[in-house]
């Protein structure tokens, strides 16, 4: 008598398959072709500039990863230790003082007609493009037509607000250009710069460009491209109007903490002057010398520095650099590179 084949055993129940979220499209993967249109409607009616023309720069305009990926990894992401020798170096020293040297009689009209020493001026040339030797190899209309309609997203939540700000502020930019263009008679199609589209020895965004470039010279135009009047008049008049810069004031001095202090809490980037040198005393934080100004509004802030943190009272001369860039490294790198070119240390008047 045949037995019975076995039974089969069950199977065992199907593990569900993780949910993975979508990651948010590639930026050159979405559809711009609404926020374009809009785009170049507005800005023909907000400047006064035919559509066609607008259309015809866009045309020729990418959007371009290699931008793309660059604005995702910013310098001002490192700690402070790593970050300093990018700048504060034998050689950006050396050239800024050479720099300063040869440029003597311009920086000085510069400083004298806006307030701003002409070691902070030629210290922003170093940290922006080296003195002229880098003023960018993008295409400015593409890095800017890149970031108002391709800005990178991170898919954070957290981060939404801020991105879509960021992109609308390069999309206002990008309308500033075509602004710009026209008013120093300059080709779109032509103009170098940066993977963020600032552009010249100075690298002024568009807008900044429009709002605080001056003519130094008296030649009858603004070109931060090639007349060093002009770039050294405006990086000046840029601090002296936008940053509010205190003709002869401090920028920052180094501080100690007190074994009791606990953590000055200063988060972000954004430098608000809310502090007397009184009340960081109290705090248990005091400059490591005499006071360099009193009665002041001032702040704390705390560096990632190779030997450990490092404490810094800022004052509102501090505050008018990072209107050029609002990162407090950025700012620190610019004071100390501008006080090693003039040959004091930094920190002192």
């Amino acid at each position: 008598m045949r037995r019975p084949p076995p039974k089969p055993m069950p199977s065992p129940p199907a593990t569900p398959a993780p949910v993975v979220e979508a990651p948010p499209p590639a930026p050159h993967l979405r559809d711009i072709g609404p926020a374009r249109a809009e785009f170049v409607r507005s800005t023909a009616q907000r400047f006064n500039i035919p559509a066609a023309e607008i259309e015809a720069v866009l045309a020729n305009a990418q959007i371009r990863e290699s931008i793309i990926k660059a604005m995702s990894r910013p310098a001002e992401a490192k700690p402070w230790r790593d970050y300093r020798p990018i700048f504060i170096q034998p050689k950006r020293i050396n050239d800024g003082r050479a720099f300063l040297s040869t440029h003597a009689a311009a920086l000085q009209r510069a400083e004298d007609a806006h307030g701003v020493p002409k070691e902070i001026i030629v210290a922003i040339l170093g940290v922006e493009t080296s003195y002229g030797g880098n003023k960018g190899s993008f295409a400015v209309v593409d890095a800017l037509y890149t970031l108002a309609f391709a800005y990178p997203r991170t898919g954070d939540p957290a981060k939404h607000a801020r991105e879509n700000q960021r992109e609308a502020f390069f999309r206002d930019e990008l309308a500033q250009l075509f602004a710009l263009a026209r008013e120093q008679q300059l080709d779109i199609a032509t103009l170098k710069g940066s993977y963020a589209g600032a552009m010249g020895w100075g690298q002024f965004m568009p807008s900044s460009y429009r709002d605080y470039a001056v003519d130094g010279d008296g030649d009858g135009r603004v070109d931060l491209f090639n007349n060093l009047d002009d770039v050294f008049a405006s990086v000046a008049n840029y601090f002296a109007k936008k940053g509010k810069w205190e003709r002869g004031g401090p920028v920052m001095q180094r501080a100690v903490r007190d074994a009791s202090a606990t953590d000055f809490i200063n988060p972000g980037n954004a430098v608000t002057l809310d502090q007397s040198l009184a009340s960081l005393a109290a705090a248990g934080y005091r400059p490591v010398a005499a006071p360099l100004v009193t009665g002041k509004p001032v702040t704390l802030i705390t560096l990632e520095g190779v030997a450990g943190p490092e404490y810094w009272i800022v004052y509102n001369n501090f505050k008018a650099i990072t209107t050029y860039n609002i990162s407090r490294l950025y700012a620190t790198a610019v004071y100390q590179l501008s006080q090693s070119i003039a040959g004091r240390e930094p920190g002192t008047p």
